[in-house]
């Protein structure tokens, strides 16, 4: 297939109303703010920095977007589109190595919402000029263009992966939005900058993970608040860890709720590894939740394993 050049033909009139078309579809993802308007309604004026991008990946509200944009989020994610209607959001999928995220948007109206086509990043060729769209720090919608420079798979903070590499312009608030070619479809989700160039995942990556890995990557939640903590030299010597999360608070109806989780446990280990900050227990829980996780706890100097089978809402405590 041979790439087209907008700067031909028709001109860079032709790339404006080319990106003009893919904007709606690109929107800004922000992480455990507060909410300053009702779901699903337009709200102007300014607005604080965003987290990351992402692109609406299909007309009912999934958005994919980086995995490292909403590694870091607690209780929500909040998804605001280029008409400044804001959405709640879920993280429904995600995948460390792929650097790969996947979220639903609550409430969606009846109305599609404006799904950028997907192409076929095998087609891509070197020399071929694509277009970065995202919000970098936080000024959104904006664009830089550059050429394909490398195709291939490199080894970095996500694992060895395939990617995308360009020179168009990166900046924090870029990650997670949408590589596209010269007919304005999706060919990559934008990802980091190495050594000077961007990397993207390729789309068609991002759609085989979509179509194909989002149930074995889907990340189970406990539904907790957990603080970092050292353990007192008692606790340690017997845990054999220096440090654990404390439960700072327990969501009714959790998982934690109904396996019994008080806040004030002290959780140790999860499926065996000592688990340190919240970081390491959502890794631990996507890594290795396949329907039952052992948990290790402390509560009032007495170590506990609670087993907890995930949707099957049974779940068996034991003393150690």
């Amino acid at each position: 297939m041979e790439a087209l050049n907008p700067l031909e033909g028709s001109g860079i009139a032709g790339a404006a109303a080319m990106i003009e078309g893919v904007l709606p579809g690109v929107v800004q993802v922000q992480r455990s703010g507060r909410n300053q308007g009702r779901r699903g309604t337009p709200r102007g004026g300014g607005r604080r920095g965003g987290a990351g991008a992402g692109c609406l990946w299909s007309p009912d509200g999934l958005v994919m977007t980086n995995h490292h944009v909403v590694a870091s989020s607690r209780e929500r994610v909040e998804v605001v589109l280029t008409d400044d209607r804001s959405f709640d959001a879920e993280v429904v999928g995600s995948n460390r190595r792929l650097d790969l995220a996947m979220l639903r948007l609550h409430n969606v109206p009846q109305e599609n919402l404006p799904a950028p086509q997907v192409g076929d990043s095998d087609a891509l060729r070197v020399g071929e000029l694509v277009f970065a769209v995202g919000h970098p720090w936080g000024r959104r919608g904006a664009v830089t263009m550059g050429v394909v420079s490398g195709l291939g798979s490199t080894g970095g903070p996500f694992g060895r992966a395939r990617y995308v590499q360009s020179d168009a312009y990166l900046a924090p608030g870029n990650s997670g939005g949408p590589l596209v070619n010269a007919r304005g479809e999706v060919v990559g989700v934008n990802a980091m900058v190495s050594g000077g160039l961007a990397l993207a995942i390729p789309s068609n990556t991002a759609g085989a993970w979509a179509e194909g890995g989002m149930e074995a990557s889907r990340r189970p939640r406990l539904g907790v608040r957990v603080q970092p903590a050292a353990l007192p030299a008692a606790l340690r010597e017997v845990a054999g860890q220096e440090m654990a999360l404390v439960i700072s608070g327990v969501a009714p109806g959790s998982v934690a709720d109904l396996m019994g989780l008080l806040v004030g446990d002290v959780l140790l280990t999860v499926a065996g590894e000592p688990v340190a900050d919240a970081t390491s227990l959502r890794d631990t829980l996507a890594r290795d939740a396949g329907g039952t996780v052992e948990l290790r706890i402390a509560r009032g100097g007495e170590m506990r394993e609670v087993e907890a089978r995930f949707g099957a809402g049974r779940f068996r405590a034991r003393g150690a």
